[in-house]
């Protein structure tokens, strides 16, 4: 507890600015990004008919690099959702997860991003998002 005490007693207007700075950036960099993929995405991209291909048409290196690189990127999103998800930080929390679950390749990550999107707020608020520009809805098996 001291520790907490001490901190706090060491703040200046600099500290307390950059801080908020940075807060402000984070969220603002968050839904940027978010924004930019649940946009981008293919209307179908949730069905279970939908395939996924990267790079298959790439020289067998060249898929690997972006299907590491993919996944990396993914597991970074996941883990900045679950810190944008906790209390008094701002930022799209869920929907990052979303987007980091989206990117990675992982056993049984269909079935949860599925759930996780079916929720009806967040169905909304994304193909809001979509609509805004001029998207389709996402679509999901029934």
């Amino acid at each position: 507890m001291d520790w907490l005490v001490e901190y706090f007693g060491s703040l200046t207007l600099t500290k307390i600015l950059t801080i908020g700075s940075l807060m402000i950036l984070s969220f603002g960099l968050s839904f940027v990004i978010v924004a930019l993929v649940l946009v981008n995405i293919p209307k179908d991209f949730f069905r279970s008919d939908y395939e996924h291909h990267l790079f298959s048409d790439r020289h067998p290196v060249i898929r690997w690099i972006a299907i590491v690189s993919k996944n990396l990127l993914g597991i970074c999103l996941i883990a900045a959702g679950i810190i944008l998800s906790l209390p008094g930080i701002p930022g799209q929390g869920l929907l990052t997860i979303l987007i980091g679950l989206i990117l990675t390749d992982i056993p049984g990550k269909r079935s949860l991003e599925v759930k996780l999107l079916s929720r009806p707020p967040i169905l909304a608020a994304v193909n809001r998002l979509r609509q805004k520009y001029h998207r389709a809805p996402l679509q999901l098996d029934q």
